[in-house]
C-alpha cells in the first residue's frame, strides 16, 4: 500500500515510496531518533494515561516545505488556544494503540479538525510516544506527506479557532524562534510564526525534528517570552 485510503476501517499503511527529497533528512530522524532525544516526558510505565495521537503533516506550498497547524478553541477544557498539530484521543473504532490504532487516530481527527481528505495524505512515519503531563495524554506522533493537498479550515469552532500552515524557512528563521519561560519555571522552545506563539508539546516536537533533520539554524535562546498561568 502506498498510502492511507481512509479512516473508517478501511487499511492504513505507512509508506516512504515516491516522497519528495527534501523530505530524506526528516525520514532520516525518524528511523533513528530515540525518546529521551525528544522529550524527558515519557510514558507512565504502569501503562497510565490516555491514548492519543498527531498528525504531523508536511506539505508544499508557495515557499517551499510547510507544516499543517491549527489553533484549539479558547473554550477547550485542555490546552485551550494553543496552536498545535491537529489530533485527538484514540477512538475504539481506531483500533491497536500499539498496531494502527494512533495512524487511523491521527487522520480521523486531522480529518474532523481541519476538514483535509485523508485519501491524500501519506502516512511515512511514527516518532515514539510522549507524554504530556498537564493533560495525561500519552501521544503518538505520526508523520505524513500531503501527496495530494485539499482545502482545510475551521470545521468545529467548538474545538478549532483557525487552521493554517506554516513554511519551514519560517519555522527555522532564527528571528522567529524564543525560549518560552512558564511562571511554574518550565521553558522549552516556542515560535512566533504566522500571529502564533507555538510552544509546549508541538513547539518541541517541529524543534526535535528541525534539529535532527539538520535544518535547524543558530538562534538566542536568551530571548525569552514570558507565559501566564492560564497558559
Amino acid at each position: 500500500m502506498t498510502r492511507a485510503s481512509n479512516t473508517q476501517g478501511g487499511p492504513v499503511a505507512l509508506s516512504k515510496e515516491g516522497l519528495p527529497g527534501w523530505l530524506d533528512p526528516v525520514v532520516r530522524a525518524v528511523e533513528t531518533v530515540q525518546p529521551v532525544q525528544l522529550s524527558r516526558f515519557l510514558p507512565p510505565e504502569d501503562g497510565a494515561g490516555r491514548q492519543s495521537a498527531v498528525l504531523v503533516l508536511f506539505g508544499e506550498g508557495a515557499r517551499g516545505p510547510e507544516l499543517l497547524l491549527m489553533e484549539r478553541a479558547s473554550s477547550l477544557r485542555s490546552h485551550a488556544g494553543q496552536p498545535s498539530f491537529p489530533g485527538g484521543a484514540l477512538d475504539p473504532e481506531d483500533g491497536d494503540p500499539k498496531a494502527d490504532g494512533p495512524l487511523r487516530a491521527a487522520l480521523r481527527e486531522a480529518e474532523e479538525e481541519t476538514g483535509l481528505d485523508p485519501a491524500g495524505v501519506q502516512l511515512f512515519g511514527v516518532l515514539p510516544r510522549l507524554y504530556i503531563p498537564v493533560s495525561g495524554f500519552v501521544v503518538t506522533p505520526v508523520l505524513g506527506w500531503w501527496r495530494e493537498p485539499t482545502p482545510v479550515g475551521v470545521v468545529d469552532p467548538n474545538e478549532t479557532a483557525r487552521v493554517f500552515t506554516v513554511p519551514v524557512a519560517d519555522l527555522t528563521d532564527p528571528a522567529n524562534r524564543a525560549t518560552a519561560v512558564h511562571p511554574s519555571g518550565h521553558r522549552g522552545p516556542a515560535f512566533l510564526v504566522e500571529s502564533a506563539l507555538v510552544w509546549g508539546f508541538t513547539a518541541g516536537i517541529i524543534d526535535r525534528l528541525l534539529h535532527f533533520a539538520g535544518w535547524e539554524l543558530p538562534w538566542d535562546r536568551d530571548n525569552h517570552v514570558p507565559l501566564d498561568w492560564r497558559s
